[in-house]
């Protein structure tokens, strides 16, 4: 954390994030989760992220969920080997995101979504 942000009130920290979340609020987010099945691992996936592209992308996204028993070759044309993996395509540039989506945070950095501290 640098001197400026030290010296910040908690209001100016709030107002701080609301406009970055502003900056954000234009761009459209094309997601796809790829999942094995309908595990407890997959199914808190599907939940987690849906929970927070309601929260902080909410009407700006659009959520592919992709099964790879019900369709590998999608799996193989994005390249992917392990489950969960999220695959923002939009915007760019493409990020991929492996493994337990509840690690909210560094799912968070990946989509560029500021959260406060």
């Amino acid at each position: 954390m640098n001197q400026e942000q030290e010296s910040e009130t908690p209001s100016e920290k709030v107002a701080a994030f609301e406009r970055a979340v502003q900056q954000h609020a234009i761009q459209s987010y094309h997601l796809r989760l790829y999942i094995a099945g309908a595990s407890q691992l997959s199914t808190r996936a599907i939940t987690t992220l849906t929970a927070i592209c309601e929260k902080y992308l909410h009407g700006r996204y659009r959520l592919e969920v992709v099964d790879v028993y019900q369709n590998p070759e999608q799996a193989h044309a994005d390249n992917v080997i392990a489950t969960p993996t999220l695959v923002m395509l939009e915007p760019l540039p493409q990020q991929v995101f492996v493994g337990d989506v509840a690690h909210s945070r560094r799912l968070a950095a990946i989509l560029g979504i500021p959260l406060p501290e």
